[in-house]
């Protein structure tokens, strides 16, 4: 009866459950939709403030502005780099398999969803970053806004309260008592799960066509192999054992399956990640901004969308075109939101302004978006989990004997050369080795 009170198991039973009622009962499982939404609504709530305190947080006790810098290139570098990686698995897997070959689907009406999604040029995105006012980056929550007003004023306070003044422990109090807050909430995590997932059964059902189910299969593929090899051989290069990984963030796994939502695994990752000996600064700053340019899980489904789209409308696309699109694909997945149906939108809105691929191609993929956006959540979520890890072992902030006590596993030596004088921050352990000059 002691397993009962974990989460994950919770989550566990909570998930079958749902499954059984979505196929027993279609329609009590669609009914069940409002739970989970409002589940995502709630942890989406507590989100802008938590990447606010945890980014000021750290950044109040960095003593080198320079190694924050140095930080940020390095991690943009990473995630741009891994992303086209993945963009290349999603691509190779859907020319390859062709699960589109054959449907001949002509006739596509346009869905709305592609009509309203606007349109998305390089210029409109970087001004987006830059929210109307200060209050307005908090009231719509995007993430890229919360980030720069963040490390604005996480900048200021240091170069002008000292660690003692009343403002930086003010921001140490208001983070204790979000993260209680979020202990609340998180209490309801088994009966969001099983709204959110109840609804997609009752919803989806075993009416499927064919050729869905192939292209599910191929993107599941594509996202697994890119997981278990690509994001496998970086997790050995740095030394950390990669199932382990896995297992220490097990329960927000269960809550993106059930919810196909990244952003509600984020704020309990913040926690994790920082008892599993990544330092305070690394982790304020490389989770927030991954959840921004880091969606490997996003360029899978990008490139695997755009290739079935082509094949079903028997439109003629080579690989170079293929490409040319990737191209624009890995600057406008870029920003937005990690919920469910957010990389439909963004897909929607870029074939909208580049005009490449029948629109009415996006009518496929509308009726199986939330099937897809499981496997984007978690290839996400992985993703940005790893990046944590390699940007703190890159800087000399990790502490291997904080790993060890969370998971039972020692890393081992890291590829990665870190530098001469890490960043400065308050998670690190005095005794970790690798983060000599964190206090």
């Amino acid at each position: 009866m002691k397993h009962l009170k974990k989460l994950h198991v919770q989550v566990l039973i909570a998930l079958v459950l749902a499954v059984i009622l979505g196929l027993v009962a279609p329609t009590w499982g669609t009914a069940m939709k409002p739970i989970g939404q409002a589940f995502i609504a709630l942890l989406k709530m507590m989100l802008a403030p938590i990447i606010f305190l945890t980014l000021v947080h750290g950044l109040t006790h960095v003593s080198d502005m320079r190694a924050l810098g140095r930080m940020g290139i390095k991690s943009l570098v990473y995630f741009e780099v891994v992303s086209t990686i993945a963009m290349i698995f999603g691509l190779v897997a859907v020319n390859l398999l062709q699960p589109g070959v054959g449907l001949h689907a002509t006739d596509l009406v346009e869905p709305a969803a592609a009509v309203n999604a606007g349109k998305i040029a390089p210029v409109d995105f970087f001004l987006h970053i830059i929210p109307h006012t200060l209050v307005d980056a908090f009231a719509t929550g995007d993430i890229l806004q919360v980030l720069l007003i963040s490390l604005l004023a996480g900048i200021a306070i240091n170069r002008v309260c000292g660690p003692d003044s009343l403002t930086v422990r003010g921001i140490d109090e208001a983070q204790k008592i979000l993260f209680k807050m979020l202990s609340f909430l998180m209490k309801l995590a088994p009966l969001g799960a099983f709204g959110a997932m109840a609804a997609a059964v009752g919803s989806n059902g075993g009416e499927t066509l064919f050729y869905l189910l192939k292209l599910i299969g191929v993107y599941y593929l594509a996202s697994a192999l890119f997981v278990f090899v690509f994001l496998w051989a970086i997790a050995w290069a740095i030394g950390l054992p990669f199932l382990p990984m896995l297992r220490l963030i097990r329960e927000e796994i269960l809550l993106v399956f059930g919810t196909a939502s990244g952003e509600v695994a984020f704020p309990r990752l913040l926690e994790k990640l920082k008892k599993s000996g990544c330092d305070d600064v690394v982790v304020g700053f490389v989770l927030p901004a991954g959840y921004s340019f880091n969606l490997d899980g996003t360029s899978i489904y990008m490139a695997v969308a755009i290739g079935f789209i082509a094949q079903a409308t028997d439109t003629p696309f080579s690989l170079w075109q293929q490409v040319g699109l990737l191209a624009i694909l890995a600057l406008t997945s870029k920003g937005g939101t990690t919920v469910a149906g957010g990389a439909f939108i963004k897909l929607a809105a870029t074939l909208q302004s580049v005009r490449t691929l029948p629109l009415g191609g996006l009518g496929l993929l509308f009726g199986i978006d939330r099937i897809m956006a499981t496997a984007t959540a978690l290839t996400n979520i992985v993703g940005n989990t790893l990046a944590v890890f390699v940007i703190a072992r890159w800087e000399g902030g990790f502490n291997p004997a904080a790993f060890e006590a969370e998971t039972g596993h020692a890393p081992g030596r890291s590829l990665l050369r870190g530098p001469a004088r890490p960043i400065e921050g308050p998670a690190a352990s005095t005794n970790n080795p690798e983060a000599k000059a964190i206090t």
